[in-house]
């Protein structure tokens, strides 16, 4: 890309540069200049700062057209400018009811995708009249008992027209073949249902903690719905292997990117030994990032992740259809990032990580609303995150041409070295035993905690400074925003209302379909088939994954030592 010539007079002028430079280091304005990742910045980037920028085919090899292998620059060739990202907001609170208004709220001020969160009884399991969900139901997202709920919670909403995410791990399948039966009931081809299953239990064990039975029939439950989805709901994403949860937990860029993409191969390697054909799921893969607060190095991990992939995708799995080797990915804003402190400054910390996920070519976005660290998002706050992505799509200029930072010496330069680090880590956790081993081991939860304690003292060093936290404070700060609030009756509405349908359904074909599923989970079979059949009959979350604990068992962490940082 540059001559060698070039290449050595650039190295004697920089040279020069430095020296003329060095007088000015006693005036930082900053003591240290490094990514949120805690990765240090040189003091300038030029072409050689590019690796292997000497090379006739560099740029070919590592940067190349938009929609060209190894698609550094974006899965599409002409990106933004043939059609613009989903645009997701987070919603599902309360009762589906509930929650069918702020869908149809959300479609009506302009979404183009919906997002669905569930409370934390339906992630682990349990029903909403079981003891343990006592005081969590509705509260941090919808509960869903019975296919009954999830009719209610698409009511009115016609299921070939919009897209939809569903943010659920354990009991994923579950939701999904209730989400299959409403589009069923509305006589709606499964051919033309369009959606997201967040559906990845790996990142649980390393971060979320919201897991049940262990990883390997886990994984069984996940390669079953692979299955199934690839023969006949073809436009579903079947997986969304998630790196945000793993930077909320305190991982560095590099990391998030890492074990991530190493879960991913998992889930990979585990379908092919399951006798499925790379080419027939991979295509249907779709990837999950974090947008955090340092502008540059986000970008740079998601052209990093594209290119990692489509080489692992082609080289190792021998995929032969180019739509295996892209990494399509959704992007959320960094709920880490938001603080209850001047809540109001969330709005400019979201407006800036969200165009980090475009400029890094995202597919999907979710806006994370200003309130969010206080509570669930209110109507003027989701409302205000919509418009953050409609004002960058429409009035900032950045969807005119595919990634127009390539070539930036400073982009290219942390995209390889991001590249580089993901491979390392790659090789260690290959020379561990492998994914499993590593999570059976604690070794992504130390590299984790180890990363999140190192943060921490930067931040109590003023090191790295958080607008409002730990400088530009403002005492006696009273917030004064609206804050949604669940109300404790939704919880004995909800309770009431799955006693209903567990009275009124056929509880003898309930409990043929239980048995069935029972049979499947220990022996051969398909166990999201049996789940379906179970959700048709109104079986609830709690009945069917009883079964399966049961039958499986329930994972139990294995504490482990941090190692000092």
């Amino acid at each position: 890309m540059f001559s060698k010539k070039f290449l050595d007079k650039l190295k004697e002028d920089k040279a020069t540069w430095s020296k003329k430079a060095e007088k000015f280091k006693d005036k930082k304005s900053m003591p240290r200049f490094f990514t949120v990742s805690s990765v240090d910045i040189d003091d300038l980037y030029t072409p050689d700062s590019i690796k292997g920028a000497d090379a006739d085919d560099h740029f070919e090899k590592n940067i190349n057209f938009p929609g060209e292998f190894p698609y550094t620059r974006g899965v599409h060739h002409t990106m933004y400018r043939s059609r613009l990202w989903t645009m997701r907001q987070f919603a599902g609170m309360g009762t589906p009811r509930q929650t069918n208004k702020r869908f149809h709220y959300i479609l009506k001020q302009g979404g183009t995708g919906l997002s669905t969160a569930f409370d934390l009884p339906t992630l682990m399991g349990y029903d909403s009249d079981h003891s343990r969900s006592l005081g969590e139901v509705g509260k941090c997202g919808v509960a869903v008992d019975t296919l009954a709920d999830m009719e209610i919670i698409f009511d009115g909403i016609e299921l070939d027209k919009v897209s939809t995410s569903m943010t659920i791990n354990s009991p994923a399948s579950i939701l999904l073949a209730m989400y299959l039966a409403v589009a069923e009931k509305q006589g709606i081809p499964f051919k033309k249902v369009r959606g997201t299953l967040q559906n990845d239990i790996l990142k649980e064990y390393i971060a979320q903690k919201e897991f049940i039975y262990p990883p390997r029939p886990s994984i069984r439950l996940i390669t079953d719905m692979m299955d199934y989805c690839t023969k006949h709901v073809p436009q579903w994403n079947t997986i969304s292997i998630s790196g945000y949860h793993i930077r909320e937990a305190g991982a560095t860029a590099v990391q998030e990117l890492a074990f991530t993409l190493a879960d991913g191969f998992q889930y990979i390697e585990s379908a092919i030994e399951d006798g499925q054909d790379v080419d027939d799921f991979a295509p249907r893969l779709s990837y999950f990032f974090n947008a955090h607060s340092d502008f540059f190095e986000e970008i740079c991990k998601y052209r990093a992740a594209r290119r990692i992939v489509a080489k692992r995708m082609r080289y190792k799995y021998k995929a032969k259809d180019p739509k295996s080797w892209l990494c399509r990915f959704h992007t959320q804003t960094a709920g880490c990032s938001l603080t209850a402190q001047q809540p109001e400054n969330n709005i400019i910390r979201v407006a800036l990580q969200a165009m980090s996920g475009v400029l890094g070519g995202t597919q999907s976005l979710h806006t994370n609303s200003m309130d969010e660290t206080l509570a669930l998002p209110s109507e003027k706050a989701v409302t205000i995150a919509l418009r953050t992505q409609q004002i960058i799509a429409y009035e900032t200029g950045v969807t005119n041409t595919p990634d127009p930072l390539a070539g930036s010496y400073y982009i290219e330069a942390l995209t390889d070295q991001m590249e580089a680090e993901a491979e390392k880590y790659f090789e260690e956790i290959e020379s561990r035993g492998g994914v499993l081993q590593c999570i059976e081991e604690g070794f992504f939860q130390q590299e984790i905690a180890r990363a999140a304690y190192r943060h921490q003292l930067e931040l109590e060093k003023k090191d790295r400074i958080i607008v409002g936290v730990n400088d530009f404070v403002m005492e006696n700060e009273e917030i004064d925003i609206p804050v949604l609030k669940i109300d404790p009756e939704t919880e004995k509405e909800q309770v009431a209302f799955v006693k209903k349908i567990k009275a009124e359904r056929d509880n003898g074909a309930v409990q043929e379909t239980l048995a069935k599923l029972r049979e499947v989970s220990k022996n051969d079979g398909n166990t999201f088939e049996a789940l379906y059949e179970c959700s048709k009959a109104y079986a609830s979350v709690g009945e069917m994954c009883d079964v399966l604990r049961e039958e499986w068992g329930e994972y139990v962490e294995t504490a482990a030592a941090m190692k000092p940082c």
